[in-house]
């Protein structure tokens, strides 16, 4: 059986060097609870990719430093 392939994500690293913004700060800035940042952060939800995008433009970083879809061609 093979395995499903996740999305994996950078946003905690990202946060940790923008200052130390809290998953609240991150929150406040993409208009989202806090709940919604730690669902995504620990990859138990993916966010539209719309959201996806404000998370990077946050950061300041291309969205492929953000998010990760593992290359399954391997």
């Amino acid at each position: 059986m093979v395995k499903p392939t996740r999305v994996t994500n950078a946003i905690r690293s990202l946060r940790f060097a923008h200052g130390e913004m809290t998953q609240a700060d991150l929150a406040d800035r993409i208009g989202v609870t806090r709940q919604t940042v730690i669902a995504i952060e620990g990859g138990r939800y993916s966010p539209s990719l719309e959201m996806a995008f404000q998370i990077a433009r946050v950061f300041g970083v291309p969205l492929d430093e953000v998010f990760q879809y593992p290359d399954t061609e391997a």
